[in-house]
């Protein structure tokens, strides 16, 4: 008698929408004014993303002042720039230029004292930056830089015409540059047109959101409908959906491995404990960062 074969069917749990949050005006730096989502009263932290701040104006005097010299310790910094440019530089004597499109994923370890200002005095300036944690065992690790210019980034294009920039991670057969072991993230920008529907794989366990920042998304399992300037939290599961509907949509989609430690924050420091906050405060005042 034949034996007879059977296909095995995996099950994938789509995720849905766990809470919409929306972005609230802030000011940061010399007076750059934001929308800030992530780090905001009610909603300090989705581990390991301790922050998320917009920045789009083409009012020069929303920008132009930058973000003077300030130090960092204890977690990395992303910067990813649609419109405009940037100029940075730092303590280590590390310095250069975004462009839009270009990313740049600071580990600030133990320390580092940089400066982040617009090389323009007028039209539009727009992009992100996300606060990713750092293990303890990582937190007094050498600053580093990975910062990949416009046509570094992969895109992946689908045949129904969605495109997303794969900043890291991996999605549709292209892999990100960076390299952030601790938490493993995703980070895709993603472009829907009109009536486009896309699927996106998301590590279990992973915590996760979507930003959308241009049009209007339908976001998760339940097709919850995500407007312009508001951020999607996700419950867990091996995938999103996204859709289009009546007109274009562009958003971030953003995961990462949770480090499910303790968090002490200081402005600019992120550390495990009081102690850790206190001697970087320190480090800092006597110029060892």
């Amino acid at each position: 008698m034949a034996e007879s074969s059977s296909a095995t069917s995996i099950r994938v749990d789509q995720r849905a929408v766990a809470r919409v949050v929306r972005g609230i005006p802030a000011s940061d730096g010399a007076g750059v004014r934001l929308n800030r989502v992530i780090g905001q009263p009610g909603f300090s932290e989705l581990d390991p993303f301790l922050l998320l701040d917009e920045f789009r104006s083409d009012n020069p005097g929303d920008y132009i002042a930058g973000f003077p010299e300030h130090p960092h310790r204890g977690f990395e910094t992303v910067t990813y720039l649609i419109a405009g440019r940037v100029r940075h530089e730092d303590n280590k004597g590390h310095k250069g230029l975004l462009t839009p499109g270009s990313v740049q994923w600071m580990t600030a370890g133990r320390g580092i004292v940089h400066s982040e200002m617009p090389e323009q005095e007028n039209g539009l300036l727009q992009g992100f930056q996300l606060w990713v944690n750092l293990p303890r065992r990582s937190k007094m690790t050498e600053p580093r830089y990975q910062e990949y210019a416009p046509g570094e980034i992969p895109e992946a294009v689908l045949g129904n015409g969605v495109r997303a920039r794969v900043i890291a991670g991996g999605f549709a057969d292209k892999i990100g540059p960076i390299d952030a072991v601790a938490t493993a993230p995703l980070y895709l920008d993603l472009t829907l047109p009109a009536e486009s529907k896309v699927d996106v794989p998301i590590p279990r366990g992973h915590a996760a959101f979507g930003y959308v920042f241009e049009g209007t998304a339908s976001v998760g399992s339940a097709g919850t409908t995500v407007p312009k300037g508001t951020l999607a939290v996700l419950s867990d599961g091996d995938n999103l959906v996204l859709r289009a509907d009546g007109s274009a949509a562009r958003l971030l989609v953003v995961a990462g491995k949770p480090l499910g430690e303790p968090v002490a924050r200081y402005g600019p420091f992120v550390m495990s404990s009081e102690a850790e906050i206190h001697q970087a405060i320190g480090d800092f005042q006597a110029g060892r960062l």
